[in-house]
């Protein structure tokens, strides 16, 4: 049977141990707060998406119609060959 400073010692260590795990408690749902705070915060904030960067034609689009032109005139091309890359070309 434990003597007087025996109960003492484990009484100042249930309190102890109470108030630690309280505190570590407290400490955890601080963080889980500030994290979830930081979470609204980054979604709240207004995301715009750039518009994509239309692709710049690597020639001019007039010369190539001009050159479809001149290849369905010569011939080359049928009226439905030069229709289909005219509409390619415009991307229509």
């Amino acid at each position: 049977m434990p003597g007087i400073r025996g109960r003492r010692l484990v009484r100042a260590a249930v309190v102890g141990g109470a108030a630690y795990h309280m505190g570590k408690s407290a400490a955890n749902a601080q963080a889980h707060e500030q994290a979830q705070d930081a979470q609204i915060q980054q979604s709240s904030q207004p995301v715009y998406a750039a518009p994509a960067p239309a692709a710049a034609p690597s020639t001019d689009v007039t010369a190539e119609l001009q050159k479809l032109a001149q290849m369905h005139q010569s011939g080359l091309l049928s009226d439905a060959e030069f229709a289909a890359a005219k509409q390619k070309l415009l991307g229509v």
